[in-house]
């Protein structure tokens, strides 16, 4: 089975730092499109930062020079380091796994970590 799992979500104050993990298992990982989505209370999820099976990286306006997307493979594990957060930030953070194989689009999505950032 596919899992996601997301951890190192905390409770920090605003310009502190963070990174969070995402372990997955049951997928080639290596071959997958991995991306970080937050949602704020009370409001939609919106893609956060995303990183291609090549490695190619993708940031929300919101967070560029702030956070940093990276991937090890070997590890099957893709982080997401959050640098002088703002309490903006506050969200549950989901991990996705996105991937097309033959035409078909695979898409598979962990629990969620929570982080707040506030005083």
């Amino acid at each position: 089975q596919v899992q996601l799992v997301e951890s190192g979500g905390d409770s920090v104050q605003p310009g502190g730092s963070l990174r969070l993990s995402c372990a997955a298992s049951g997928i080639i990982f290596s071959s997958y499109a991995m991306g970080w989505y937050r949602q704020p209370p009370g409001k939609q999820r919106e893609l956060v930062a995303s990183i291609t099976s090549r490695t190619t990286t993708n940031y929300a306006n919101s967070v560029k020079g702030r956070f940093t997307i990276s991937r090890d493979n070997a590890a099957n594990t893709v982080y997401l380091y959050m640098n002088s957060l703002k309490p903006e930030d506050t969200a549950v953070y989901y991990c996705r796994a996105q991937n097309t194989i033959a035409g078909v689009f695979y898409e598979y999505w962990g629990q969620g970590t929570t982080v707040t950032v506030s005083s």
